[in-house]
């Protein structure tokens, strides 16, 4: 990204709610991630605790269906600040400036859309879990608190969103103006360059480090 002080207030303002929202995705990523590594752990115990101690984790079934959307809707909006997700870009990619800024602002604003629906209709099934005391068959844990995380998430996603139909729009007005807050279409090459690159980088982490170890005394 170019230097702050070439960027116009507005695109500086844009560039610090991004950097700070990008903050909290990637916490939320994280803690996903956490919760997928004792889905595993707690796998690997129901496992070994069946077969050789007869002993399986009580409710199994019922904490993996709790801490399922955990996982599944808690990386949501990290993931479309990445560009993450499917995206049919036969078309978009073969487009440029102006046009291709609008297709994105008119898709932008249909995913927004699109997701307050689902917000609002995940918040409806959560009032109905509340209210009739909803609970899993086998130990019989609430189920109100996973279903109350699938609107958070998508309050979540539809910031991210705001933000990109923010920085769509100013690049819309402007097509040379430094890109923020967007994902970015790559070509295979592209990738294909990125993916080689880091790999590179890392062969050159595990060069550097026996010689670091070499030259030191013992």
């Amino acid at each position: 990204m170019s230097g702050a002080s070439e960027l116009s207030p507005g695109a500086r303002m844009l560039a610090r709610i991004d950097e700070g929202f990008f903050k909290f995705e990637k916490f939320l990523n994280l803690t996903a991630a956490l919760v997928i590594l004792g889905v595993m752990l707690i796998g690997v115990f129901q496992v070994v605790g069946r077969k050789l101690f007869n002993f399986p984790v009580p409710g199994y079934v019922d904490v993996i269906e709790m801490v399922m959307t955990i996982f599944a809707f808690l990386s949501i909006s990290y993931t479309q600040r990445l560009g993450g997700h499917v995206r049919m870009e036969i078309i978009l990619g073969r487009l440029k400036g102006r046009v291709l800024y609008f297709l994105e602002v008119m898709g932008t604003a249909l995913a927004i859309g699109i997701v307050v629906v689902l917000l609002y209709f995940g918040y409806e099934h959560f009032l109905r879990a509340w209210h009739i005391g909803d609970s899993t068959i086998d130990i019989e844990i609430p189920i109100w608190p996973s279903k109350l995380l699938v609107p958070i998430a998508f309050s979540f996603l539809v910031i991210r969103l705001a933000i990109q139909l923010f920085g769509f729009v100013r690049l819309l007005l402007d097509p040379q103006a430094e890109p923020i807050g967007v994902p970015r279409i790559e070509s295979v090459d592209e990738q294909a360059q990125h993916e080689i690159d880091a790999g590179l980088a890392g062969e050159e982490e595990k060069v550097d480090l026996p010689r670091q170890d070499q030259g030191t005394p013992r």
